[in-house]
């Protein structure tokens, strides 16, 4: 890693938190145009595959188990997500999504699908330049440069 810093630098990651911050709006926005706020969006999206413990909740969503516990509660109490105890640890807790929690889900992401394939390019490319700019980039990741990168 370069100890370094060029403007160029700067202005790489200036441009990716920009990228970043202006899909994290959309998102943000999104969620609480379908009644949600950010973080309840965010905790709907880590049930789907799997149904996960609070504990699991909260690094997922990288806050404190009491405030994921809340989360759970106001998304319980608006029927997004049921909880259920575990199999054989009674105190264990998992979540699941309800019907009204998979079809706001649903909606959601469609709508976020669609923006990435407007603003996924230009976060890509920052992302990228970023990449390139800390000297750790070889390449795209789809090129050998970028699986020897990868390899190493």
């Amino acid at each position: 890693m370069k100890k370094s810093l060029t403007l160029a630098d700067y202005e790489a990651l200036a441009e990716l938190r920009y990228q970043i911050r202006r899909f994290l709006h959309f998102s943000e926005q999104a969620s609480r145009a379908a009644g949600l706020e950010p973080r309840q969006h965010q905790l709907l999206l880590a049930p789907k595959d799997t149904r996960p413990r609070i504990g699991e909740l909260a690094e997922r969503l990288q806050i404190q188990h009491h405030s994921t516990v809340e989360l759970v509660n106001r998304l319980a109490n608006g029927g997004y997500v049921r909880r259920e105890r575990g199999g054989e640890d009674h105190r264990e807790v998992l979540i699941s999504l309800t019907p009204k929690g998979e079809k706001v889900l649903r909606e959601l992401s469609l709508h976020h699908k669609s923006e990435l394939r407007n603003a996924g390019p230009m976060l890509v490319a920052a992302l990228t330049r970023a990449m390139q700019a800390s000297g750790n980039y070889g390449g795209k990741p789809d090129t050998p440069a970028g699986k020897k990168r990868r390899a190493e």
